[in-house]
């Protein structure tokens, strides 16, 4: 017997839920800038290189503020007493994989990201934060062009050249034009 439209999207509606309790999303350690994951579970690649914004609009730690950078990421190694572990990132990677339809799935094939980097204070594990970012786009785009970027907003940042909110706005709305966005080459 297959179930009704109704009751499978009442079902895919519960496991989203479900993931986001397994994973910590909406916990008290994140504030999130846009809406939450929808309710369908399913995001879309037509987005790419950047993540869907309906599945990852992205999420702050409120531990940082343009009050704390000096002692939050303007730190050498900050990032390195926030990032989530391997054992928390790869089953999330797997699960978002399955969500944005990726018909490669190999995990080795895709970068778990924080649309807003660490870097800037983004949500260590907030699933509205992570992605699996295709490490190759066919658009030329690569993890690795996300993570120069990065490093040149927060030493701008932390330069005092352009504010946090400025900088965390710029990445989460295009990463590919960041820079340009917040004034600097």
């Amino acid at each position: 017997m297959r179930p009704t439209p109704r009751l499978a999207s009442a079902a895919c509606a519960f496991t989203v839920a479900a993931a986001g309790l397994v994973f910590g999303a909406g916990s008290a350690d994140a504030t999130t800038p846009h809406e939450p994951l929808n309710a369908t579970g399913s995001c879309s690649q037509s987005y790419l290189p950047l993540p869907d914004p309906v599945c990852q609009p992205g999420a702050y730690n409120p531990d940082v503020t343009q009050d704390t950078i000096d002692s939050t990421i303007c730190v050498s190694g900050w990032t390195k007493t926030v990032r989530p572990p391997t054992s928390y990132t790869n089953p999330l990677k797997v699960q978002q994989i399955s969500e944005y339809g990726y018909s490669d799935t190999s995990t080795a094939d895709y970068e778990e990201d924080h649309l807003i980097p660490l870097e800037l204070g983004g949500a260590p594990r907030d699933p509205q934060n992570l992605w699996p970012e295709p490490r190759y786009t066919t658009g030329g785009e690569t993890a690795g062009d996300k993570d120069t970027i990065e490093n040149k907003l927060k030493v701008s940042v932390c330069n005092g050249q352009v504010t946090l909110d400025d900088a965390r706005q710029a990445i989460a709305t295009d990463w590919t034009t960041a820079l340009s966005a917040v004034g600097i080459g």
